[in-house]
C-alpha cells in the first residue's frame, strides 16, 4: 500500500483483494465458511458497471469520489483488483498524516458462485460479482471487523451486499510527503552537484601537474642529449691525439 500525501489530497494506491488466493476463515450467520474470488471477476464487473464510487468505512454520505469523477482508477491484474485514487477530503488527508487508515474493503453482490469444501471449510468461489463500491477503512473499525463478512441492504433496499475487508499490509505500507519527496530529491541531487565540482577542479590539477611533468622531462632530455654531444666530442678530441701521438 502506497499512501502520498501532498498539501491538499493524498493518493492511496494498491490491491483491494487478491484474486485465486483463499481468505482466512469468513463468518455468516449460518457458522465459519473461506471464498476464492477467481481471475476475471472483477474484471467482468468493471467491463458491466456504469460506475463504481470509493467511499469510506463504506458509508455512501462519506463519498470521496469515483471512476467517473476521475479520480478513481481500478483494474484488476494477474494478482487482483488494484485501485488508485486521489482523496481531496480533509478528514481522508489528516487519517492518513495520522497513520489512521487501516485497510481496504469492497461491496458486492453475487452473480457466480461454486461452493465445496476445502481443508475442512465451505468454500465459495466466485467466478463473477457486480461490484457496488470500495471502500479506505480507518482506525474507528474494529480488529474483529478485518476479514468478517459483513451483509447490508444496498442504497435502494432491494439486494444484499457482501463486504469484505483487507488489511493493510505493514511492510508495505509507504507514506510520503510532497516536502519529504522534495528534501529527499534535494538531498540526493547536492551531493551529486558537489562531487561534480570537485572532479572538475581534481582533473584541471591533474591536467596541470601532468603539463608540468612534460615539461620537466622534455628538459630532462634535453640535458641528456647535451651532456651526450659533449662526451661525444670530447672522446673524438681523445682519439685525434692518440692518432697524432702515433
Amino acid at each position: 500500500m502506497k499512501i502520498k500525501i501532498r498539501s491538499d489530497s493524498v493518493l492511496i494506491e494498491g490491491y483491494v483483494n487478491a484474486v485465486e488466493r483463499v481468505s482466512k476463515p469468513l463468518w455468516s450467520r449460518v457458522g465459519q465458511f473461506i471464498e476464492r474470488i477467481c481471475a476475471g471477476a472483477f474484471k467482468k464487473a468493471l467491463n458491466r458497471a456504469e460506475d463504481v464510487h470509493i467511499l469510506l468505512n463504506h458509508d455512501w454520505t462519506r463519498d470521496l469520489g469515483s471512476i467517473r469523477a476521475g479520480n478513481l482508477e481500478l483494474e484488476e491484474d494477474n494478482i487482483g483488483l488494484h485501485a488508485r485514487a486521489t482523496i481531496t477530503d480533509p478528514d481522508v488527508i489528516e487519517k492518513a498524516r495520522a497513520g489512521r487508515l487501516r485497510g481496504w474493503s469492497f461491496g458486492f453482490k453475487d452473480r457466480d458462485v461454486e461452493t465445496g469444501i476445502e481443508d475442512g471449510f465451505p468454500l465459495r468461489k466466485v467466478r463473477d460479482l457486480d461490484l457496488a463500491e470500495v471502500s479506505i477503512l480507518d482506525d474507528s473499525k474494529s480488529p474483529a471487523y478485518m476479514g468478517t463478512l459483513i451483509s447490508t441492504r444496498s442504497v435502494d433496499g432491494k439486494e444484499e451486499l457482501s463486504f469484505r475487508g483487507e488489511d493493510f499490509i505493514p511492510e508495505d505500507i509507504k507514506i510520503e510527503t510532497a516536502t519529504a519527496e522534495a528534501e529527499l530529491t534535494k538531498s540526493f541531487e547536492a551531493p551529486v552537484e558537489r562531487d561534480s565540482e570537485e572532479n572538475t577542479l581534481n582533473r584541471e590539477e591533474n591536467k596541470s601537474e601532468e603539463k608540468s611533468q612534460e615539461e620537466k622531462d622534455g628538459k630532462d632530455e634535453k640535458a641528456v642529449e647535451k651532456n651526450a654531444n659533449v662526451n661525444y666530442n670530447k672522446v673524438v678530441g681523445i682519439l685525434n691525439d692518440i692518432k697524432e701521438d702515433l
